[in-house]
Order: structure tokens, then sequence, then C-alpha cells
């Protein structure tokens, strides 16, 4: 049974951009309220270590595979770069993209120096691109590593990156991670509500944070602060690295049914697997995200059942 919802656009989204606003955020929901993104930005983030290796099938090694599965699963977005959009997407037109505005390797290590990831293109460039690819551009998403020592620079950044989208019917994503030397524990559950609240006043649509870990507690639980901290931002969760796909499509079940997420943000628990498992566990995912199926449900549809 698919969520039911109700659109409430933001009061810096005019006049001239609600219908296109109204329709990206349909188009990317499945009008369901929830997003399933599906990740696709890391061969920047972490180079080729996510594509290539033990444990990670083939297929991963080409980036086409990330558009494969995106044109032949049920997906909300795919988010990567626009070089990549543009390399791939004539022979994509279907999939709804969302385009990665910064990124950053992590060759450079945060005790070497605070993590900060500069704007790579304006949302003028993003808007032309759009008009002359006719690709269906729905969104944008940006980092911001909240504790560094350049967060100003990424919060001022990701504040215009808002107002500009907004007033091309563009939906947002922010990724916020806190990172840095000043900060002690990234996973916090307390400090992750903070970043959700952060994303709420620069006006983001939609959060994508990390799960909050903290020993002896319930992550799902823990994350209700966030979701609340989030207020009309849409919180959802980062799919870190692989795990088994039972545990993972559980997980995701209690962020949302108990954490108050509304969706998630997965990458290399989809990408590293073959194509054809890769399709069958979008599909999973967006049962759980998108119709609000049950594990046991989620899970024969992973096992092709």
């Amino acid at each position: 049974m698919s969520v039911t919802f109700d659109i409430e656009i933001p009061a810096d989204v005019p006049e001239s951009a609600k219908a296109t606003y109204i329709q990206n955020y349909r188009m990317i929901t499945h009008d369901s309220g929830r997003l399933m993104l599906f990740a696709g930005d890391q061969k920047v983030e972490h180079l080729n270590d996510d594509f290539f290796g033990d444990g990670i099938h083939s297929d991963d090694a080409d980036p086409e595979h990330l558009f494969k599965i995106a044109a032949n699963s049920r997906i909300g977005v795919f988010a990567t770069q626009l070089g990549l959009i543009a390399r791939y997407g004539n022979n994509y037109r279907d999939v709804p993209y969302l385009v990665k505005l910064n990124s950053k390797t992590h060759l450079v290590k945060t005790s070497q120096k605070d993590p900060v990831s500069p704007q790579l293109y304006s949302i003028d460039q993003v808007v032309s691109f759009r008009e002359q690819s006719g690709l269906k551009i729905a969104g944008v998403g940006y980092t911001i590593y909240l504790g560094s020592e350049y967060e100003d620079i990424m919060l001022a950044e990701a504040a215009q990156i808002i107002w500009d989208a907004h007033q091309n019917g563009l939906i947002v994503v922010l990724w916020i991670y806190p990172r840095g030397q000043a900060v002690s524990d990234e996973k916090d559950p307390h400090l992750i509500a903070g970043a959700a609240g952060v994303a709420a006043t620069i006006g983001s649509d939609f959060v994508k944070v990390n799960s909050p870990k903290k020993e002896g507690f319930n992550p799902a639980e823990m994350l209700k602060e966030a979701s609340v901290a989030a207020g009309k931002t849409k919180v959802v969760c980062a799919g870190g690295s692989s795990v088994s796909a039972e545990g993972f499509l559980k997980q995701l079940y209690d962020q949302i049914h108990t954490g108050g997420a509304s969706g998630n943000a997965t990458g290399r628990n989809i990408h590293q697997k073959s194509l054809e498992e890769a399709v069958r566990m979008c599909n999973a995912i967006s049962s759980i995200t998108i119709d609000n199926a049950d594990v046991e449900t989620a899970v024969k549809i992973y096992k092709g059942n």
C-alpha cells in the first residue's frame, strides 16, 4: 500500500516555477512523499575503491553499470555528477536525475586538513543543461561537512544553491556529515540531529545524514531526534558500506517506521552487485520506501520470489 501525501510548496518557489517543482517532487517520490535516492556520486568521493575489488561484482567496474541499474529498476532519482549524465544520459532518457554539485576525493584525510568541497557547477548551468539536453533533471545535491573549519564556505554555497534551485523548480537534497578535527564522533545522534536542523534552516527539501550510532542504543530510535529537528525538511539515511540485503532492508524499514525517516539514499548496497541483482535490490528498497511494504515482502522481491 503506497503512502499518500500533499506537497507543501516552499515560499521561495515563485509562481512561475511551482508547476515544475510539483512535477519534480511527484516524479522523484512516486507520489509517496518518500525518496528512494540511488546514489552514484562515489566515483569522485571514493575513487575506484567502491567499484573494483574483492566482494564487488565485475559489472561495477564500468560507469555505465550505474545507468543500467537506474534505467531498469524502480528508483526515485539517480544522483551523480553532471559530467556522467552528459556522457551517458542520452542513452538513458527516462531516468530522473539529480545533479551532485560538489564532490571531493577521500585522499586528503581529516588529520591532514579539515574537509571542504566547493561547488563545481552553478544552478544556471544545470538549468541550461536541462533545457538543451531535454533530460529529466529533477534536482540538485550538495554536501556540507558540518564542523569543518571551512563549513562557512559550504553553508553559504548551499544556501544560495537552495534559493536558485527553488527559483527554477528544482528539488534540493543536502548531504550533511559532521566531519573535521572539531568533531569527535561523526555518528553522535545529537550531532546528526543538529545537522538535520541546519538543513531545515537553509530550506532544503531533503537532508541525507548518516544513521546515528551509539553503543547500547537502537539506531532507529536515536534517529527520531533528527527527524523531529528537521521539521518540514525530510530526512533520508545514507546506505553506508555493503551489508547483507536482508539486514539492509530491515534497517531501512526501522529507519522509516521507527525513526521517522522519509526514505533512503543508497549506493554501494545496490551498485556493487551484478546488474540483475542490483535491479532486484532497487525494487526491494522501493517497495519499502514507496509502497510501504513490510520486510518479508521486500526480501521476496530481492530474492526474485
